[in-house]
């Protein structure tokens, strides 16, 4: 006898394989599954056994396709093992999951692209909605995200010129504050390193040489494209003050970078914030419990996330419009901690 289609290993089983093995023809297992109502219990009975023997998955996407809804959200972040964006996916998750929806999640590598590549993927998967991280899509992916007639949500900084709504903060404007607060503490020697390269990081550093120029002030910077580390942060800081000895202060592009350079600075004996004022960016909850606790620009990400949500959730399934302001702007918190204070003296 030949072997039945789909009972092989590693194929999977289809509606027809039901449906010999319930007895029935494919269109009654077809509206036994999708119209329970329409058929005896004794039908709904044979089908549903003949489907936990076979461990057979319905294909969702062909009647969700007809009917416009997936029930999935894309997302694309830029990594998965950054801690920026943990908060973020968590409160994406708190209010699409209880909504009904599949939060699915592709990782761009903070390269665009790989970003392109994934947000292609992702509406391949024909997602009712789409959030992105960022606001510089390369050219090609902003054309798909805008061609492909569902709500798309940017993410984490501001434009004038969104796809469709942006949520997020002035990141240019938080690098100038971060940096403000050292120069009015008094310091005249500030460096600044950002790791890695990205959109958000580069508008930080725009920050960092605006409040810099204005102050006529020496810029002292070192940026790497690569991810960003403690061990990185850790090593940079040794690098700046060789090269910058009157150093008294540092603006870390993020948390990872500014926890680093706090243990090297404290290894090498130097006292923070007495010989080495560090600022951070994100205040990640080890921020707080550092020793001494970090100064650091805190950036509403569970915000973010949550709002983005919302707002899909208004559009695809509720009144369908979308917000009046297409670039809504949550802002930014320094929060001063004992990693700052005035050169020479401990805060």
């Amino acid at each position: 006898m030949a072997e039945r289609k789909g009972s092989g290993k590693g194929q999977r089983n289809t509606l027809r394989d039901v449906a010999m093995r319930a007895g029935v023809s494919a269109v009654t297992v077809s509206r036994a599954l999708r119209r329970p109502e329409m058929v005896s219990q004794d039908l709904r009975q044979r089908v549903q056994s003949a489907v936990d023997e076979l461990a057979y998955i319905p294909n969702q996407l062909a009647s969700a396709l007809a009917s416009h809804r997936t029930g999935r959200i894309g997302v694309v972040v830029p990594s998965l093992t950054n801690g920026v964006f943990g908060e973020y996916l968590r409160a994406l998750h708190d209010l699409l999951l209880p909504a009904g929806f599949q939060v699915l999640v592709l990782n761009s590598g903070y390269v665009p692209g790989r970003e392109e590549r994934a947000i292609a993927a992702m509406l391949g998967q024909h997602p009712e909605a789409i959030v992105v991280s960022g606001v510089d899509q390369t050219p090609t992916a902003r054309r798909m995200l805008m061609a492909a007639g569902i709500p798309v949500i940017q993410t984490m900084e501001i434009t004038d010129d969104p796809i469709d709504v942006v949520i997020g903060l002035n990141q240019e404007e938080a690098g100038y504050a971060a940096t403000r607060h050292l120069i009015d503490l008094g310091h005249r020697h500030i460096g600044q390193m950002a790791v890695p390269l990205d959109s958000r990081a580069l508008k930080r550093v725009a920050g960092y040489r605006r409040a810099m120029a204005e102050a006529g002030l020496e810029q002292m910077e070192i940026s790497v494209d690569e991810p960003s580390t403690f061990a990185r942060g850790a090593e940079l800081v040794i690098e700046m003050l060789v090269r910058w000895p009157g150093m008294t202060a540092v603006f870390c592009g993020n948390d990872n970078l500014a926890l680093g350079a706090l243990f090297s600075a404290e290894r090498r004996g130097l006292k923070v914030p007495r010989d080495l004022s560090i600022v951070g960016f994100n205040d990640l909850e080890y921020a707080q419990t550092a020793y001494p606790a970090l100064t650091t620009v805190e950036t509403p990400r569970y915000d973010i996330g949550a709002l983005a949500a919302k707002i899909v959730l208004q559009i695809v399934r509720g009144s369908g419009e979308r917000p009046s302001e297409r670039a809504i702007n949550l802002g930014f918190r320094l929060i001063r901690r004992e990693s700052t204070g005035a050169p020479g003296q401990l805060d």
